[in-house]
């Protein structure tokens, strides 16, 4: 009758599962591969940090040079204002697109079409040689000697202008695509809940739909930003000195190219990283409501609080 006990029954089975003894999973291809890719970052930071070739005097005596630190202002002015104006006239071509107006659509098309289709060097060669192609711009009703105002356009255009002029036209093509396969995105169920609310067309795409359609709209939208950083060095053929021009221009007057090269990677590679943490933290943000557990910040998971860890341990239990 012993045996039929179950309380005697559940002793038995805790005393077998004691005596039991954990052998933890091993995973030795992983370990293989973890410890081969140590190996080659240690012998890369190593021939990195010992050829005296990489001339990293010459680096640290170039990094914060102020025509470096000039540079690197009007590439970062490039950036702001080229994603500005990109994201401004991108989001009026996106809803063009998606509008019921064939006239709006085929406009918006034909445009993305353009300049998705043209490089950004042949754009900003073109916009440079603008006044070549006219020498005037003016104002008035076509086919007709009526005109407003006529403006010269010798002045019109200098390096800055053609820049950014031509970094926000490119950019708000790709931009545009970003943002209607955002918007294309949400559930019709979404867009038909908007309109039974009775909200005027602009409010239910700025207010409802808009912000859904950010989650989907903000990593891609991000990886453009990046690329634009990057992509005004190529404003080099301007003559303007942003940071790879006046890179340049420093290495061919003292002929340390290896040096003045790094200077330009590593400050490229801070703005890579200022974007890359903005990016993570604004779309935690955008995240709240989504989902049930908000991923911790990155810069937080070893430095958590002891109410965080004792809730843990809580929930744990």
């Amino acid at each position: 009758m012993k045996n039929l006990d179950p309380a005697w029954r559940q002793h038995a089975n805790l005393a077998d599962n004691a005596a039991l003894k954990v052998i933890p999973a091993r995973y030795p291809w992983r370990l293989a591969g973890a410890a081969f890719a140590l190996f080659i970052i240690t012998g890369v930071v190593q021939s990195i940090a010992t050829n005296p070739r990489w001339e990293w005097g010459v680096f640290a005596q170039w990094f914060f040079d102020p025509a470096i630190l000039s540079g690197l202002g009007k590439t970062l002015l490039l950036t702001l204002l080229g994603t500005l104006f990109g994201s401004l006239l991108g989001t009026g071509l996106a809803l063009a697109r998606l509008a019921n107006s064939w006239l709006l659509n085929a406009l918006a098309w034909c445009y993305i079409w353009l300049f998705r289709s043209l490089p950004l060097l042949l754009v900003l060669i073109i916009l440079y040689n603008f006044s070549y192609l006219y020498d005037s711009l003016s104002l008035g009703i076509p086919f007709t000697d009526l005109t407003f105002f006529t403006h010269a356009t010798t002045d019109l255009l200098d390096q800055f202008s053609v820049a950014v002029l031509g970094l926000s036209l490119v950019q708000a093509a790709y931009t545009a695509e970003i943002i209607r396969g955002g918007i294309v995105g949400v559930e019709q169920g979404q867009h038909e809940a908007a309109a039974a609310l009775g909200l005027p067309p602009f409010r239910r795409t700025f207010r409802i739909i808009l912000p859904q359609a950010l989650r989907a709209i903000l990593p891609t939208g991000f990886n453009e930003v990046i690329s634009l950083a990057k992509g005004t060095a190529i404003v080099y053929v301007l003559s303007m000195p942003e940071l790879f021009y006046t890179v340049q221009v420093i290495y061919n007057r003292t002929q340390q190219v290896i040096p003045l090269l790094m200077v330009a990677s590593v400050w490229y590679l801070c703005i890579t990283t200022v974007l890359s943490v903005l990016q993570h933290y604004v779309e935690r943000y955008f995240a709240r409501g989504v989902v049930r557990q908000v991923r911790p910040a990155r810069f937080t998971l070893f430095h958590r609080s002891p109410r965080h860890k004792e809730n843990a341990d809580v929930r744990s239990a």
